[in-house]
């Protein structure tokens, strides 16, 4: 199979037919084959009843129906799980995405060689209060990620191929940072593609401004995984440690002062009335407090069944 289209939804009856007829028409006029993959992520209208009604309609159609709403990374992460496509692509059910450039993408990875493809929304619909907060959005994932040619990193119009989908886990709302994922699963050719972000026609938006901390929050989360999930220690050990020494030395450096001043019959103030010598004590604590936590972590890390957990591309002559 060519392509796998994987659309997570949530309220949009008014858009599903009109979508689902115009990926038909660009399905058929290419001649791909392809599925059509609905995520019903616990909609409350007849979003359902349309997706069983395009089922009967057409057997390339399937649909997952969620009991209540657990957000569009679980919905995403379903769909990657039942994919059959060389190609899967993902795209939003609002009918802000544009089904035509399906074609493109598909040939981005297909002869391309690309593993990922991002639409990049340059010319947007949205009022200012979401375009300023975007920028600067993409602006800290580009720096802290790395990926410093994406400009669109919550584009819901991707194109993947197969084995990176299969590779990552989408789960909390990390589907903002599946380009990431994907880097930090070893799937370095990550591209971009400027895509047409039509006007919405139906409904309105399910996000808010919270989308932005939570994003945030996402963000030093997944960098944190990715970098120190298996090697705890280097992180907290390191801290635990500099900061333990930072106390150590100044508890060291008071100590030999008061017994100098003692030493010598001159006036010298108690420890204990010196702020200076709480901090070094708070700074011996949070240090060793530190520490512990990077070696409980590491334990926990070495006793996981996925300790040794990496992908394998290929193999030749064992």
């Amino acid at each position: 199979m060519d392509i796998s289209v994987v659309i997570p939804l949530f309220n949009e009856d008014e858009s599903l037919r009109e979508l689902h007829d115009w990926i038909v028409r660009v399905m058929k006029s290419n001649n791909f084959s392809y599925e059509i993959i609905f995520i019903d992520d616990g909609s409350k209208d007849k979003s359902w009843s349309i997706i069983e009604e395009l089922g009967r309609e057409n057997s390339s159609v399937k649909g997952i129906r969620f009991r209540r709403n657990y957000g569009k990374s679980a919905a995403l992460n379903e769909g990657f799980s039942v994919t059959k496509g060389d190609v899967i692509i993902t795209m939003d059910a609002d009918m802000q995405d544009s089904p035509d450039e399906i074609p493109e993408l598909y040939q981005l990875i297909r002869s391309g060689g690309f593993d990922l493809i991002s639409g990049w929304k340059k010319k947007r619909y949205d009022p200012i209060s979401k375009t300023i907060p975007s920028k600067f959005f993409n602006w800290t994932t580009r720096k802290m990620s790395g990926i410093n040619n994406l400009h669109d990193f919550n584009c819901g119009l991707k194109s993947y191929r197969k084995d990176v989908v299969k590779s990552i886990e989408v789960y909390g709302e990390m589907h903002r940072y599946i380009p990431v994922l994907a880097k930090w699963a070893g799937f370095s050719k990550i591209g971009e593609k400027v895509v047409e972000h039509r006007a919405r026609k139906y409904g309105i938006t399910k996000f808010g401004l919270e989308r932005f901390v939570n994003g945030f929050l996402d963000l030093l989360s997944i960098t944190f995984v990715s970098r120190f999930g298996k090697r705890p220690m280097h992180l907290f050990g390191l801290f635990g440690s500099i900061m333990f020494m930072i106390g150590f030395i100044t508890a060291l450096y008071l100590g030999l002062g008061k017994l100098y001043h003692v030493y010598f019959n001159l006036p010298a103030r108690l420890l204990t009335d010196r702020p200076s010598f709480y901090i070094a004590l708070t700074s011996m604590i949070l240090g060793t407090q530190l520490f512990l936590a990077g070696f409980i972590g590491e334990l926990i890390a070495r006793s996981s069944s996925d300790r040794n957990s990496y992908l394998v591309e290929k193999t030749c002559n064992l």
